[in-house]
């Protein structure tokens, strides 16, 4: 190549970038994926993620309204129940 050769990277530097926080806090610089929002090596990638029925990321449930409800429910049963068994002694 000679030194006069100019190179049209303007199409890469206008090209969206990741926008996944680096270990230091910055962003990624790197390309994101056409069509989504993060790069290759943050998510971008086909088939990237979990497996579709992945067992090992289901929901417990725990801190859905109905268990929070159900645990509430029971405190005031328990509360109850303290009480009435100290008015006994």
């Amino acid at each position: 190549m000679s030194s006069d050769h100019v190179r049209n990277t303007e199409a890469m530097q206008s090209s969206p970038r990741c926008g996944a926080r680096t270990r230091d806090g910055t962003l990624c610089r790197a390309p994101a994926m056409h069509g989504k929002a993060r790069c290759r090596m943050h998510g971008g990638a086909r088939r990237s993620g979990a497996p579709r029925g992945n067992q090992n990321a289901r929901r417990h449930g725990m801190f859905t309204k109905d268990g929070i409800a159900e645990r509430r429910q029971i405190q005031v049963l328990l509360d109850e129940a303290w009480k009435l068994l100290s008015e006994l002694k």
